[in-house]
């Protein structure tokens, strides 16, 4: 195995990945007779001789007779790489995994070129497949937690990043990195912080520790600390566009706007940033002045933030038309369509009405589901809840989500979610829903995030209004505040920001619109079918008077009103989300009907969204 040591970008900052590059060296074929055996020997040895023509036209010779043949499909694979055919590879890798499904250098690589394009999803199932291949492979856990800290999911991500250190028996200086970051992820700033020393102490020439310290300091509002920290990294690699665009930030945390675009400018000239398998991440960026798309994005917000908005919504729409050339992904419509369907139909007072109900527990904290479309505001909401003591901050939980996958298995049904909820009628399944609430609360305490003396949790997961009946039915009592802002202000800051919940909607406006009409009427339709405890709040109220707004929420909940809610910018807690910078200040109201500013490149979504805007109740001018 040859190990190497990579630096990918990724949406919400520098994601440390030790990327491995397996050795493909093909031996005699196993368990293949007759006269392919010495061909698939030929191709081995002219592969090596430099015959790499002749190499391919043996191994198709082979696979036309037997497609199945392992090593043909290996060395194919290997000649197909170094010829940067990525398309290609990624057949063959696919075409390998299914096959031979215990093939563990191919399930390895199809992982992380999965991951490289930015689909995540399905890069955490070949990447636990790999662990089941290999329990006790080091590059199987590191995947795995690279994966888990990119979704979300930092400790799961912790886990398979101890492991990785526990089975090397060492201390590797990139894997602490590697961890420090899910660390700095989870908001364990100090923890994160005593890794990235130490794996600085043992590797000083390694860009990605230098930098990725950098970010921790920076999240953690030490700008002068992280500015030292990116002197550094630019000591090791003057011009690196990793480097500058971390700068950029900085900048703009400093609020130094103007010279943060000065510096993305310079970019222009700067190489592409590689990615986990060499190949430059910005893709086709290099046609669009260098940037790729996350630092489109950033250069977007940030000449936003100076009122050059002509420039920043042309540099918000071509960083999405990167985003999706380069990782294939764009809004999943039909399924999204074919769920809130199906939801719709079974969710109706008449099923509701006999439906049975979880049992509220006692015994321990219970959740507060804040609910909204990503970018509406529940970050802000979440900071200020938690700062009150009997309310300890959960984050963006993914429970609801996996219950539906594994309600089919508690439940023991044939149907899927939300059909498979009718086995709640069946006798020996009429205490389900307790056992799915068990199932939540449980996974919660996994985690720890419950701190003494609280009452009640957040769980602020984008979109769980989509599942507002299924959390209805497990958690009855539970308080539900959804967050509303203006549709216009809503899309166009998902536009802004890489995002991926919500079926990819946010890699195109229009997309992120209809997808935004659709939520709203499946909530429309929940409220209107069954009871809810359910509170609306606009953020722009919360804006408008924050202390009245705090109040009605706290009122809502049953808690009684703490004078610390109204600094939450003092919240010391990490928030996990592109919000991270904006709750560390104090209240302001700059992007309140931010759309306006917009108004002529937003008619294509002004369009989509005016029947829910007139609605809600809100302005179009």
């Amino acid at each position: 195995m040859i190990v190497d040591l990579r630096l990918c970008a990724c949406g919400s900052g520098l994601r440390l990945a030790r990327c491995c590059q397996m050795d493909f060296s093909v031996g005699p074929p196993a368990g293949v007779s007759g006269p392919l055996a010495p061909t698939v020997q030929r191709a081995v040895e002219r592969h090596a001789q430099g015959a790499v023509e002749e190499a391919e036209r043996l191994c198709l010779e082979v696979l036309e007779l037997v497609p199945t043949q392992l090593d043909a499909l290996s060395l194919l694979y290997r000649i197909r790489k170094a010829a940067g055919q990525q398309n290609a590879t990624q057949v063959l890798l696919r075409r390998i995994v299914q096959l031979h499904p215990n093939t563990l250098w191919a399930t390895h690589e199809l992982t992380l070129a999965l991951f490289a394009k930015g689909a995540v999803a399905e890069a955490e199932i070949h990447a636990r497949n790999t662990v089941r291949i290999a329990p006790e492979n080091p590059q199987s856990h590191n995947l795995l937690g690279m994966i888990m800290t990119e979704a979300n999911r930092p400790r799961i991500g912790e886990y398979h990043y101890r492991k990785v250190i526990e089975l090397t028996r060492g201390r590797d200086p990139i894997v602490l990195a590697n961890l420090a970051w899910n660390l700095r992820n989870q908001g364990r700033m100090a923890e994160s912080r005593a890794l990235y020393e130490e794996a600085s102490a043992a590797a000083a020439e390694v860009l990605q520790t230098w930098l990725g310290w950098a970010r921790l300091e920076e999240a953690d509002r030490n700008v002068e600390r992280a500015a030292e920290l990116l002197d550094r990294a630019e000591q090791l690699a003057p011009g690196n566009p990793s480097v500058m665009l971390t700068r950029a930030v900085l900048c703009g945390r400093a609020g130094s706007y103007a010279q943060a675009v000065a510096t993305l400018d310079a970019m222009v000239k700067a190489p592409g940033i590689a990615g986990p398998d060499g190949a430059d991440q910005a893709g086709a960026g290099h046609a669009n002045g260098g940037l790729g798309a996350n630092e489109l994005l950033e250069k977007g917000r940030l000449l936003d933030r100076i009122g050059r908005y002509d420039e920043a919504f042309a540099a918000f729409a071509e960083g999405k038309r990167l985003a999706r050339e380069v990782t294939g992904l764009g809004y999943l419509e039909e399924h999204a369509t074919q769920l809130a369907n199906r939801l719709k139909g079974f969710f109706t007072e008449t099923r509701l009405s006999i439906l049975p109900r979880a049992r509220p527990r006692q015994d321990m904290a219970q959740p507060i589901f804040i609910l909204g479309f990503p970018r509406s505001g529940t970050t802000l909401v979440e900071q200020t809840l938690s700062a009150h003591p009997r309310i300890s901050a959960g984050d963006e939980l993914p429970f609801v989500n996996e219950i539906t996958d594994a309600m089919v298995r508690v439940l023991n049904s044939p149907l899927a979610y939300p059909e498979a909820l009718a086995e709640l009628w069946m006798g020996d399944r009429r205490h389900g829903l307790d056992e799915l609430r068990d199932y939540y609360l449980e996974r919660v305490r996994q985690l720890e995030i419950v701190e003494e003396g609280a009452a009640w949790f957040t769980d602020k997961m984008p979109l769980n209004e989509t599942h507002l009946g299924l959390i209805a039915l497990m958690f009855p009592r539970s308080p539900m505040i959804h967050v509303m802002r203006h549709p216009l202000d809503i899309v166009l800051s998902t536009f802004s920001n890489h995002l991926t919940h919500g079926f990819y909607c946010s890699y195109a406006l229009e997309t992120a619109a209809r997808h935004f009409a659709l939520t709203m009427e499946l909530v429309e339709h929940y409220r209107g079918q069954m009871t809810l405890r359910y509170l609306p709040i606009r953020y722009e109220d919360i804006v408008d008077d924050q202390e009245a707004a705090t109040r009605r929420m706290l009122d809502f909940i049953g808690e009684p009103f703490d004078e610390r809610c109204l600094a939450f910018h003092e919240n010391r807690r990490y928030a996990r989300t592109a919000s991270y910078a904006q709750v560390t200040e104090k209240l302001y109201d700059r992007s309140r009907y931010r759309y306006r500013h917009y108004l002529k490149q937003m008619e294509p979504a002004i369009a989509i969204l005016e029947p829910v805007i007139k609605r809600l109740g809100y302005p179009l001018d």
